[in-house]
């Protein structure tokens, strides 16, 4: 039993993998092979290589000077920040809060036997993810101080023990998030922020990583000193990979008497959580009337929920709320500088300045793309809004109104920071707020133009019509194609004419599209979502 529940754990995570969400079909055999391909490629052609590197890097300078201890205890401490990470959510939502745990607990089955098939899903994907830091990073000393027995089994013994310290982790993560995702409410917007933090901390500490390293072969001997006097625990973790016999047998231990601790505090904390049903707060009712909406208002108030009830369609939609309004304040604080020197390289090219930030402020603009998965997000409960007593029309126009909301917004912010730096006329300062304005509402209308031209209805996962849909992938790569187009035409051709005279033309132009686009979707786009 345990192994068919392994086998099912793991045909869940790789799932898209055999399944393709789009079509609603299995995969064929050259395509499962293919996204295979492509996952070893990604896990040890990019990651390993990484760390490959970052391993040259650092053996060789801490090795020479007697610290391969350091060595160990950088690129150890990196393999469990990895090996945690990756598996922490898997921990959350495959250990704890699984669909199917009331199935499975509904089945004769012992709980201690799903708990263990779950337990060895999470280690087998937290060990996949240190692997690809800590095998380079072994082979690399090994290589370069020279291989003996005990650096051999030692080295073996410190990637076990590390790959049950990233489960005791993931298992302690986990826990503490399943409890705090039982306590909210709104889960979306905390997954969202979550991830927006992830992916900040990651760019910061890989522009940071090639200084890190520098500085650490700089002053490994005093940051050595430092850690042995202060934090001697660590020292010894370091000291497993050089082959030290005491080290490894003690760290062995410990991570053995810990993982019986965690067993134990698991299987009686397990059934509790995974049954829980979170939190649902006493509401006493209070008799107060209600505001009629607007049926144009009902539809847009439907789309936001729909919006904001998902965390995928969030982030991959609509990123740019919120980097456009950090684009503003940047300009606010460094736009001056960045004018002044735009404005000396590009001398040949007079008034190109408001101009490129207009462009900048299209392209972070044609980011958000919610209208054109809007209309496929309804898949198979598209015939409840076909049946609603309301015109096809006024469900477009609410789809469209959604991106125009949530961009515009931010855009006016971000303009009117732009405006307020930029050395120009006044005229020239209201074209950098309209024009991009106007751009806004163009791609609104043409992002849900090719939305209801191309639908993708049949889906099973909703990453298939925000992700993997063509009308997505055309939008994408054409809107960027736009954008580029306002300022690349201007340093061509454009200056001739001026930057007042330039942005007003294509003011004009986006809002004739737009209005052409309008009544396009009013008319036969109206009968298409009508006839879907």
């Amino acid at each position: 039993m345990l192994k068919v529940l392994l086998k099912k754990q793991l045909a869940d995570v790789f799932k898209s993998y055999f399944y393709d969400a789009k079509k609603n079909r299995m995969r064929s055999k050259g395509a499962i092979a293919g996204w295979f391909i492509f996952f070893f490629v990604i896990m040890v052609g990019m990651m390993g290589g990484m760390f490959t590197g970052v391993s040259i890097l650092l053996c060789g300078p801490l090795t020479e000077a007697g610290m391969g201890w350091m060595y160990f205890m950088i690129l150890g401490g990196l393999s469990i920040f990895m090996g945690a990470f990756g598996s922490v959510f898997n921990t959350y939502s495959g250990l704890y809060l699984a669909k199917d745990n009331d199935l499975l607990l509904s089945l004769p089955i012992p709980v201690r036997t799903i708990m263990t098939a779950r337990l060895l899903n999470v280690y087998l994907l937290g060990t996949m993810y240190l692997a690809t830091v800590l095998i380079p990073a072994l082979i690399v000393y090994w290589a370069v101080a020279g291989l003996t027995a005990s650096r051999l089994i030692c080295g073996i013994l410190l990637f076990v023990s590390v790959s049950f310290v990233v489960l005791l982790l993931s298992c302690v993560l986990g826990w503490v998030v399943a409890r705090i995702s039982l306590k909210l409410r709104n889960k979306s917007f905390v997954t969202v922020a979550a991830s927006l933090v992830f992916v900040g901390a990651y760019y910061f500490f890989y522009f940071k990583a090639a200084d890190v390293v520098r500085d650490i072969i700089a002053n490994a001997v005093v940051y050595g000193e430092k850690i042995k006097g202060a934090a001697y625990g660590v020292y010894m973790f370091g000291r497993i990979g050089e082959g030290d016999w005491l080290a490894t047998l003690i760290f062995v231990a410990v991570t053995g008497i810990l993982f019986a601790l965690v067993w134990y505090l698991m299987t009686r904390s397990f059934l509790n959580i995974a049954t829980a049903s979170g939190a649902i707060k006493k509401t006493r009712y209070v008799e107060k009337p209600v505001r009629e909406k607007s049926i144009f208002g009902a539809l847009l108030s439907k789309e936001i929920g729909r919006f904001t009830a998902s965390p995928n369609y969030m982030l991959n939609c609509g990123l740019s709320t919120i980097l456009i309004p950090g684009a503003g304040i940047l300009l606010l604080i460094k736009g001056r500088e960045i004018c002044e020197m735009l404005e000396s390289v590009l001398a040949s090219r007079p008034g190109a300045v408001p101009v490129l930030i207009a462009t900048i402020l299209c392209m972070l603009t044609s980011m958000n793309d919610m209208a054109a998965p809007s209309v496929s997000l309804e898949g198979k409960n598209l015939w409840i809004l076909q049946s609603l007593p309301v015109i096809p029309k006024m469900a477009l126009r609410a789809k469209a109104s959604l991106q125009m909301l949530l961009t515009g917004i931010p855009v006016i912010f971000a303009a009117i920071c732009a405006a307020v730096i930029l050395p120009v006329s006044p005229a020239l300062r209201a074209l950098v707020i309209v024009t991009p304005l106007a751009y806004t509402v163009f791609m609104a209308m043409y992002d849900l133009t090719i939305g209801v031209k191309m639908p993708l209805l049949t889906w099973t996962n909703e990453i298939a019509p925000i992700k993997q849909s063509g009308a997505v992938g055309i939008v994408i790569f054409t809107s960027w194609g736009f954008s580029i187009l306002l300022g690349g035409i201007y340093m061509l051709i454009g200056y001739k004419i001026g930057p007042a005279a330039y942005l007003v033309t294509w003011t004009v132009i986006y809002a004739a599209v737009a209005l052409f686009l309008l009544r396009w979707l009013d008319r036969k786009g109206s009968r298409i979502l009508a006839e879907l």
